[in-house]
């Protein structure tokens, strides 16, 4: 599972064989949860409301490069590292 990007302590990755709806996946201490490209919501677990926020504004910025990700990990496994919040 690589990791896209990391920032404030939270990871962020994405599966080389993962199956619909496009998602990528946050981790922050003990919480871990998978986030929709398209719509941002949270498809499975939980993370803290201000870790989410973070989360979500990060991914509104990075929505194309996101997709992207997602449509080359599954097509050739190879994916670019994305800037983290600023």
């Amino acid at each position: 599972m690589p990791e896209i990007s990391r920032f404030l302590g939270i990871s962020i990755y994405m599966y080389f064989n993962e199956h619909n709806p496009p998602r990528f996946h946050v981790e922050y201490n003990e919480f871990k949860a998978s986030i929709d490209i398209q719509t941002f919501g949270v498809q499975e677990g939980k993370l803290p409301s201000k870790v989410l926020g973070l989360v979500v504004e990060w991914a509104e910025d990075h929505q194309s490069e996101l997709i992207k990700n997602w449509e080359t990990l599954k097509e050739t496994g190879e994916f670019q590292k994305i800037r983290p919040l600023v």
